[in-house]
């Protein structure tokens, strides 16, 4: 069993800091159950383009308010607390934060921890981790 608390994980190597969204990696690669599960928070007034070409990955909102706008088609949807949206398709989006948000993620495959979003928006796929 893996019980962790997420104040303890704060300024650990769990905790990851850009300029305008912090991610606490609750669950990695590393502990071996097919996911990782993330609290992410973003800062209020930011947007950010992402696109997980090799990951899905499920984002439930517990607070704030911003929209999510899928690149492919267009569709903005409104994110509020209770909200659930599903990358299921590898969907290239822009995310924005009208309040600061904080979501709990899950990617699929899990995340490592040293990933990086490269410059289109995605991180690499594990096996190309695992090589450097």
């Amino acid at each position: 069993m893996i019980v962790r608390d997420l104040k303890d994980l704060k300024n650990t190597h769990r905790d990851i800091a850009h300029q305008q969204w912090t991610s606490v990696r609750m669950l990695l690669a590393e502990d071996g159950m097919g996911f990782s599960f993330h609290i992410t928070t973003l800062a209020t007034g930011s947007e950010h383009q992402f696109h997980y070409k090799h990951h899905l990955e499920s984002v439930y909102c517990i607070s704030g308010r911003g929209s999510i706008t899928d690149l492919g088609t267009g569709e903005t949807h409104q994110i509020h607390p209770g909200v659930m949206y599903a990358l299921n398709a590898h969907d290239r989006h822009i995310l924005r934060a009208e309040q600061e948000l904080v979501m709990a993620c899950c990617f699929n495959p899990p995340v490592t921890g040293d990933e990086v979003h490269r410059e289109d928006g995605s991180y690499a796929p594990a096996a190309e981790l695992e090589e450097t």
